[in-house]
């Protein structure tokens, strides 16, 4: 019985190692695992093993792929000359949802977090001027949060890419001060695209 409790112990903490995931949620997805059959738990370890084989860095975009490139950066329709920056990979897939924007993608990894040691050089900025430098880019529009960070990163990405002669526009607040973009719907995120504002205007008002 003891061997058994400590398996289960183990279990619920290794869950509990997601982002997010409380003690309460961490029990319940162990218990959750052991009411599979065997070989539903096989499949479950199987799954989880593979992405981790196989999903990695878009070496263009940062963002998540398990091919040479991210479907995005595959797409010869997609707009290269607008590249929108998002802190995550999560709002990558809230916004290819709205089936309206059209350009391709630059995936941070992160925000400026100087209360939390995050400085932005431990962020993908670099790969961003280097795909930048290349030529052919004519907007940056920026997505990250509307929180003090993603603020501050906007502002610290504008100030670096204008002098380029790059424009730099910042997504239209349809949607709320403090929001994760991941949980806006489309119709939010498709106004937020389509009023998108020069970020030196942001910083006039």
């Amino acid at each position: 019985m003891a061997a058994y409790l400590e398996s289960l112990q183990r279990l619920v903490e290794q869950f509990g190692q997601l982002d997010g995931v409380g003690r309460k949620s961490a029990s319940r997805m162990a218990f959750s695992v052991l009411e599979m059959s065997p070989e539903d738990a096989q499949a479950f370890s199987d799954a989880i093993l593979e992405a981790k084989r196989r999903i990695h860095l878009c070496p263009i975009c940062q963002n998540l792929t398990d091919r040479e490139l991210c479907p995005v950066c595959e797409d010869d329709t997609r707009d290269r000359g607008l590249i929108c920056v998002v802190s995550d990979v999560r709002t990558v897939m809230a916004m290819e949802k709205v089936r309206e924007y059209r350009g391709v993608y630059h995936v941070l990894h992160g925000v400026i977090s100087p209360m939390n040691g995050i400085t932005p050089e431990q962020l993908k900025v670099k790969e961003l001027l280097a795909r930048i430098n290349e030529g052919g880019v004519r907007e940056l529009m920026i997505a990250t949060n509307p929180t003090v960070e993603g603020e501050t990163t906007a502002m610290y990405l504008s100030h670096l890419v204008k002098p380029l002669g790059i424009k730099v526009t910042r997504l239209a607040y349809g949607i709320p001060v403090g929001a994760d973009l991941e949980y806006a719907d489309e119709a939010t995120l498709y106004r937020a695209i389509q009023g998108r504002r020069d970020v030196d205007q942001d910083q006039r008002e």
